[in-house]
């Protein structure tokens, strides 16, 4: 982290079963890796004078610590929780802790799929939620933190 402290970092987490982006599914969640993706997310946040940290677990509690840990010190959270997204209560109540903005990222549309994917209990403690744009929703979820933490 350079010298600008909290108000240039963003934790970008991504949950279980991310780390199969560019083979699982493809149909659904597109070619590109999660590494992809990441890049996508840095060099959008370049552009805003921002800094991407990132992290991935299949590990409900690993993602927890990562928010507890970045209380006080990130300026906001872009989070695609995966399944998570749906019943990661803890997941919930340590984003509900955290003050600054969450933004909740999908790559495919929740809404447009299976019933049970349709519920969020990340939405609640979420400043907005992008889904269905595929790749394209890590640009867009960095230019709206950019834009929350006014700097678009």
């Amino acid at each position: 982290m350079s010298g600008e402290g909290s108000s240039s970092l963003v934790l970008l987490l991504s949950g279980p079963n991310l780390n199969l982006l560019g083979e699982r599914e493809p149909d659904i969640y597109g070619t590109s890796t999660l590494a992809d993706h990441v890049q996508t997310a840095a060099s959008t946040a370049d552009r805003y004078g921002l800094q991407v940290e990132h992290h991935q677990s299949n590990s409900e509690g690993v993602l927890v610590d990562h928010v507890h840990a970045a209380r006080g010190r990130t300026a906001a959270i872009v989070i695609n929780p995966g399944a998570l997204s749906h019943y990661g209560w803890s997941l919930h109540d340590a984003l509900a802790a955290f003050d600054g903005p969450v933004i909740e990222l999908h790559l495919s549309n929740p809404d447009s799929r299976e019933p049970w994917r349709r519920t969020s209990v990340v939405a609640p403690v979420s400043t907005g939620c992008i889904s269905g744009f595929g790749g394209d929703g890590y640009r867009l979820a960095i230019e709206a933190v950019a834009q929350l933490l006014g700097r678009s």
